[in-house]
């Protein structure tokens, strides 16, 4: 199949474009990793139960202390899926799965969007996967289509990929300087994969490798997802406008109550004074005239302040977006069963459909990718999920659902 690459990748950089401001307004309020982020930072509610959220999907769908999947023959003829389903969880367990994984939950918390690419470890290492978390700001989508982009060293390229043969340009530039960054883009459209310098000039000439990749190595999975949209809505993209006016309420009270503390006071001008250099903050000094009472506030009737009271009402609703009301409930205080049931029960109305949408976008091709690589390698029979067994999920979740039907 004829496809242009180069207008599929700008096509895909359009559409993302709107939600590089939504991803960094995001991680600003939960992840920031500048000093100027920081500064600005006066409310921790939306971290600390975006931070809350993450963790508890680590446990409830990928905990790394139980069995969280199965594969069930389909017939006695079947490959040996016992066999196949310990390999794929000792290669799991062998692998850096759990240490990176969580990296994914929380951008699927606060983005909306996470990726997770799993790639072959070479011959002799410990496990047969290894896991990258890639940055949402490096991955563009298209329907059947992943563009990667990465800046990489002309170096790194060479080794990578030591058939590139590079341009006269290019080859001259990397005598100077062979450190020196290079904007690598690789795409993977169906199961075609494309890799190429993104140096300006005629794609084809600038081609690094060219592949087929038989399951897909991005594991690409959403929160939510819109008609229409490629990328999902996630709950501290929901919970933003209520995350930024808290932020400037407490901002706001703690510049008041630097006024409280510190006061702004009143001194004789004497003509020396320059008034235009005067600021309201705290510790100012405003002239006044001689023998005058200087500028008196305005007393109202009543003190009474709104600003707690709008703070807790934005807190609550915040903490309910990212589910920290719900899943407090069990450490807060001792349930019975019946309550533990009606908890489970409403954790499933909320999470039912992104349940849905992970087991299908993540799990499943997780699954797919892992058992084809081992079986390529020769360490399994080559099976299929399709045809030849079933993934029986067994995570809490899945047995939170199981429970949940048993009772209707």
């Amino acid at each position: 199949m004829k496809y242009d690459l180069q207008k599929m990748y700008t096509r895909a950089l359009n559409m993302r474009e709107p939600w590089l401001k939504r991803w960094n307004d995001a991680r600003r309020y939960t992840l920031p990793k500048s000093d100027e982020d920081l500064a600005t930072l006066f409310d921790a509610t939306a971290s600390d139960a975006a931070d809350n959220l993450a963790a508890s999907m680590y446990s409830l769908l990928t905990p790394p202390e139980s069995l969280w999947l199965n594969l069930v023959p389909e017939s006695p003829e079947s490959p040996n899926a016992e066999k196949a389903t310990a390999c794929l969880r000792a290669n799991l367990n062998d692998s850096n799965f759990y240490t990176t994984i969580h990296q994914c939950y929380m951008d699927l918390v606060v983005l909306g969007t996470a990726c997770l690419f799993m790639s072959e470890s070479p011959i002799g290492s410990s496990s047969a996967f290894s896991f990258t978390a890639i940055p949402m700001t490096d991955i563009a989508i298209l329907p059947n289509a992943i563009f990667h982009t990465a800046s990489v060293s002309a170096q790194d390229v060479s080794e990578r990929y030591p058939d590139w043969v590079p341009t006269r340009e290019i080859r001259d530039k990397i005598k100077q300087n062979p450190d020196m960054e290079l904007r690598l883009v690789q795409a993977l459209v169906g199961q075609e994969f494309t890799a190429w310098l993104d140096v300006g000039g005629d794609l084809e000439n600038n081609i690094v490798s060219r592949g087929v990749f038989e399951t897909n190595p991005y594991l690409i999975f959403r929160w939510a997802v819109t008609s229409g949209e490629q990328y999902g809505y996630g709950p501290v993209l929901r919970a933003l406008p209520d995350i930024k006016t808290a932020n400037k309420v407490v901002e706001l009270v703690l510049k008041n109550a630097t006024i409280a503390v510190s006061g702004i006071w009143q001194a004789d001008d004497d003509g020396v004074i320059n008034l235009g250099n005067i600021n309201l903050t705290p510790g100012a000094i405003i002239p006044k005239a001689v023998g005058s009472s200087g500028l008196t506030p305005l007393t109202s009737g009543a003190n009474f302040d709104v600003s707690q009271i709008i703070l807790k009402d934005l807190r609550e609703r915040i903490r309910h977006t990212l589910l920290a009301d719900r899943l407090g409930l069990l450490s807060e205080k001792e349930m019975t069963a019946t309550e533990i049931l009606a908890r489970n029960a409403d954790m499933l109305r909320i999470l039912g459909a992104t349940y849905g949408r992970l087991l299908h976008e993540f799990i499943r091709p997780l699954c797919d990718r892992g058992l084809q690589i081992l079986s390529r390698r020769g360490v399994i029979e080559k099976i299929s999920l399709n045809s030849d067994a079933e993934l029986k999920y067994i995570a809490p979740i899945a047995q939170m659902v199981a429970e949940n039907d048993e009772i209707i």
